[in-house]
């Protein structure tokens, strides 16, 4: 069988809130999303998996999605962002940027450098459960180009 799309989807999680990194995997579990889920605490964490700076990293042939916290240590996600769509190897993985910060500047630089969404993170712990979960039923059916393959 060759591909039931998601399962060639590894999620990449680059948050350094505890609390949210464990409601966003657990949410994905309730709908049904168990696709494989790496987390970095920040942003440095991030690149240097991204750009092969750490072991392990990136493997060819397989897909890529990268949820990217705006405000972590280190590097932040907009620089990440910034850096993942500029390098020729990782400009296509699908960055869905998931943050508290609602700014229209950030939201609109977000886009312009090339996030594929933006989802804010309501205070409200209910209303954040929602947003994963919808989120989570957005990732059983995107379809995700895989590194090394065009």
């Amino acid at each position: 069988m060759e591909n039931d799309n998601n399962s060639y989807v590894n999620i990449l999680m680059a948050e350094d809130d505890d609390g949210h990194a464990r409601l966003i995997q657990e949410r994905f579990e309730s709908v049904g999303v168990r696709n494989p889920i790496t987390r970095f605490k920040d942003g440095n964490e991030t690149w240097d998996f991204l750009s092969g700076a750490s072991k392990p990293g990136l493997e060819e042939g397989k897909g890529y999605l990268l949820l990217l916290d705006i405000r972590m240590p280190g590097l932040d996600g907009i620089e990440v962002l910034r850096r993942v769509k500029n390098d020729p190897c990782l400009k296509n993985i699908p960055v869905i940027m998931l943050t508290t910060t609602d700014d229209p500047r950030e939201v609109g630089l977000c886009y312009e450098l090339g996030c594929n969404n933006y989802l804010t993170k309501p205070v409200d712990f209910d209303k954040f459960a929602e947003v994963i979960k919808r989120l989570g039923l957005f990732l059983m059916i995107v379809k995700v180009s895989r590194i090394g393959q065009d």
